[in-house]
């Protein structure tokens, strides 16, 4: 057996080439410049949630796999031969044997794998002194160690315990790619930088749209499990206090949107305080339904309800409440629908609270559209793709084929899918006919337009086809909800995020017909106060919504939609004329208006809105009295319109905190069927506990 082991040993020796070492430099350096040149996009390694193979085979092909051809023959030949000899019947281990040992009998010279970091460094004169690295055998993790005792990327790879792997998939394929190439590493992953440093994004895009290159994003401590310096949110300064002689006009677009609630409740139950950019008011108060009156058969096709309480936590203040009620119509009624789901399927979508979460929702969806409806299917990463044709709704099985076959991978191309939605929903579109893109993505468009200003100059000029867009924002970690709001906004659709079945059913099943059948368009809202009455008020919420004065007259000017069944609610702060709580001092050349002690109108309320497709609107007027008495609806919106303001640190509450508003939400729950208001303070008792109040 030994004589011939020794043949053996002797004829793999002979057919290894002599390794050329100026030749072996030359192609490391090749390979990295490929490397640079052609692997991936040309911008930074953008962050997915797919988990990285690893063992001992991947450890080994990423190896091979940066080798060149000389240096790939001997490895893999030795690897073959070291195979052979394990599986001997005396068990020998000769992985420290002259195969892959000290010195090559032939050359008289190291034929293991080098430094290939110090190869790629030296000149070609010295590119033979290189210390080579010999392939050892510890337990069950094979460990190539250089004689200076350092690991390779290789080795630390093999031996990492498959436990302690919790970096993406897309992050460790660029580790480990530039740990063979660029060198030898006791650490190949560096360890993440502090929690208060700056991230800043270094991919910048230049498709025609302009050079973006995002502000660094500084993180927030709190948040450090959901990795928010990767995350963008849509927010603007909170609404000043307005003094009413001088500005008593106050105007903006309504907003049905929901996200935001939905982020904060995933924040919450994480165990961490949202930041404050990802609070927005209004869509925390509009998450809940509410019993508002509704409109008459012959009347507009939504109804204002206003009333006025005490501000719970100021007594000397008084809370306006709008609310808005739309008609609901009858189901069999309702016209057919043109879906196209648009689903991004680049590499980030692969957690299983992106794109296997996205497929469950939408699976919730088909069984409430009738056969008169159609779907189609369009997915993009890299590039985009119709993957199912125009479909009836009835043919169950087509589409969730479609929607089971699809696969994560590769870059975000969201410009590219946008336009072919919009092509196969121009398509689809018939007389009388609603169509809808729904958008599902992480919001992280990487290829294309990606800077949400371009994207709304985009979305602008498709909005003419008639064709609606929603967004609906899956998983955590690379979430662009400004990318998100930018679209849904402009597009004449809403945003709403789903990180839990329970809430696809809310939004693709329980309030399906308000989130896809419109019943009024470009709804805008403005209120005149009333100075007579008013000294100061202040919207709560609706930052990103504000408008022009003169904008509410302007049809050709974009607003917000409201859906068949919908309801709206805003809230006002407004302080009395005479009220200790006035912050602002008389001018001392304005004119002074005297209150008149018969005057029971606090302001006015004017709605315009169009009826879908029409390019004119309608005008709706009703003044605002302080004798109209607030209800549950009005008590509950204000509890969590001062939970979303103790959340983000906006004004003056004294001693009014979380306990109060839980209070004030407990006692005005009213029906809650679908126990969305329980939850809402289980939440409020949930950001209690973490502020440690």
């Amino acid at each position: 057996m030994t004589d011939d082991l020794d043949d053996l040993k002797s004829a793999l020796n002979r057919a290894t080439p002599r390794p050329d070492p100026a030749a072996r430099v030359a192609h490391l350096r090749l390979a990295q410049e490929n490397f640079a040149a052609l692997q991936g996009s040309r911008g930074a390694a953008r962050q997915t949630s797919a988990t990285a193979p690893r063992g001992l085979w991947t450890g080994v092909k990423t190896m091979l796999n940066t080798l060149t051809s000389k240096g790939g023959l001997t490895v893999t030949t030795a690897l073959v031969a070291c195979g052979f000899l394990v599986l001997t019947p005396a068990g020998q281990n000769v992985l420290n044997g002259p195969i892959m040992g000290k010195t090559d009998p032939v050359a008289d010279q190291p034929v293991a794998m080098s430094d290939l970091s110090a190869a790629t460094a030296a000149p070609q004169d010295d590119a033979a002194t290189v210390a080579p690295i010999t392939l050892s055998e510890t337990g069950n993790a094979a460990n190539l160690t250089a004689p200076d005792g350092r690991m390779s990327a290789v080795s630390a790879e093999l031996a990492r315990p498959a436990e302690a792997d919790n970096e993406t998939a897309s992050g460790r394929s660029g580790e480990l790619a530039q740990s063979a190439v660029g060198g030898v590493a006791s650490n190949p992953r560096p360890a993440p930088p502090p929690a208060t440093a700056p991230m800043a994004q270094t991919r910048s895009i230049d498709q025609g749209f302009g050079t973006v290159a995002p502000e660094p994003k500084e993180i927030n401590d709190a948040a450090a499990p959901f990795a928010p310096d990767t995350e963008a949110y849509a927010n603007a300064a909170d609404n000043p206090l307005k003094i009413t002689a001088e500005a008593p006009v106050s105007t903006f677009s309504i907003d049905v949107d929901t996200a935001s609630y939905s982020l904060i409740r995933n924040y919450l139950t994480g165990g961490v305080l949202p930041p404050r950019d990802a609070v927005r008011i209004e869509e925390l108060v509009n998450y809940f339904p509410y019993a508002y009156p509704a409109p008459g058969a012959d009347d507009a096709p939504f109804r204002p309800t206003v009333s006025v309480m005490q501000t719970p936590w100021n007594p000397d203040t008084q809370l306006v409440s709008i609310g808005i009620q739309g008609r609901m119509p009858d189901i069999d009624a309702r016209p057919a629908l043109n879906l196209v789901f648009l689903i991004d399927t680049s590499g980030s979508m692969a957690d299983p609270a992106k794109l296997p979460l996205l497929k469950q929702s939408f699976r919730l969806m088909l069984d409430q559209l009738r056969a008169v409806d159609q779907v189609a299917i369009v997915e993009y990463a890299g590039s985009a793709g119709q993957v199912l044709a125009p479909t009836p709704a009835s043919d169950r099985k087509a589409i969730l084929n479609a929607l089971n076959g699809l696969g994560a991978g590769g870059s975000t191309n969201g410009q590219g899918g946008l336009q072919q939605a919009y092509q196969v929903a121009d398509g689809m579109a018939a007389d009388g006919e609603v169509s809808r893109v729904i958008l599902a993505t992480d919001g992280d468009f990487n290829v294309g337009i990606s800077d949400p200003d371009a994207l709304k100059d985009y979305i602008a000029t498709q909005r003419a086809s008639g064709t609606y867009l929603s967004v609906l924002g899956f998983g955590r970690g690379n979430l662009d909800d400004a990318t998100m709001q930018a679209l849904a906004q402009n597009g004449n659709g809403t945003a709403a995020y789903i990180d839990t079945l329970s809430e696809a059913q809310k939004v693709l099943v329980d309030q399906l017909t308000g989130a896809l059948f419109p019943i009024a368009d470009d709804v805008k809202i403005q209120v005149e106060w009333n100075p007579a009455t008013v000294a100061e008020y202040r919207l709560i919420g609706y930052e990103t919504r504000a408008l022009n004065r003169e904008d509410f007259n302007n049809d050709r000017v974009d607003a917000g939609e409201i859906g068949a069944g919908q309801t709206v609610t805003a809230i006002y702060e407004v302080t009395p004329v005479g009220s200790p709580a006035q912050l602002s001092d008389p001018l001392r050349y304005g004119a002074v208006v005297a209150a008149s002690a018969d005057s029971d109108e606090l302001g006015f309320l004017r709605l315009r809105y169009k009826e879908p497709g029409a390019a004119d609107s309608q005008l709706l007027e009703t003044p605002i009295t302080s004798g109209s008495v607030a209800g549950n609806d009005a008590q509950f919106a204000a509890a969590v319109a001062g939970f979303g303001q103790l959340l983000n640190g906006n004004g003056d509450f004294g001693t009014w905190g979380y306990a109060d508003a839980i209070a004030l939400a407990t006692e005005n729950r009213g029906e809650d069927a679908f126990g969305y208001r329980t939850e809402a303070v289980q939440l409020m008792r949930l950001a209690q506990s973490l502020s440690g109040n």
